[in-house]
């Protein structure tokens, strides 16, 4: 579809949504939110655009191909899980940093692991929706 109005709207909302899906993952450790919803947020942002533009437009955007993602988040979310077992802990125990970081907070391993499923929510979404689009 190359509507200019969807093209037009598109520009604007592609920043915003992204902007709001990096406000729930940070959000997501404290309140509701977090990785999962972030990046399905995230995704929905590239396949209106992908609706726009069309999906190798978007896919430029991205610069890598979503799948790489994937193997990015599961590393990320397993690092965070497990790390606690270093310190003699059970695997997900929450570990802290001792400063808060301004605007974004007390970061720990919860976040991590929040980024990881950001990741793999992205790149599984994106992976499967644009396999779709470029069969067509």
């Amino acid at each position: 579809m190359k509507s200019i109005i969807l093209q037009t709207a598109t520009r604007y909302l592609l920043p915003i949504l992204l902007l709001f899906s990096f406000f729930l993952l940070l959000r997501g450790h404290y309140y509701p939110g977090g990785g999962f919803v972030g990046g399905l947020v995230a995704s929905i942002a590239f396949v209106l655009h992908s609706f726009a533009n069309g999906t190798e437009s978007t896919m430029k955007i991205l610069g890598y191909k979503p799948l790489s993602l994937i193997p990015i988040g599961l590393a990320t979310s397993t690092v965070s899980v497990t790390v606690p077992l270093l310190f003699g802990l059970p695997p997900m125990t929450g570990l802290w940093f001792e400063e808060p970081i301004p605007v974004i907070g007390m970061i720990g391993s919860a976040l991590f692991f929040d980024i990881g499923v950001y990741l793999v929510v992205i790149g599984v979404v994106l992976t499967i929706l644009f396999t779709i689009a470029l069969n067509d």
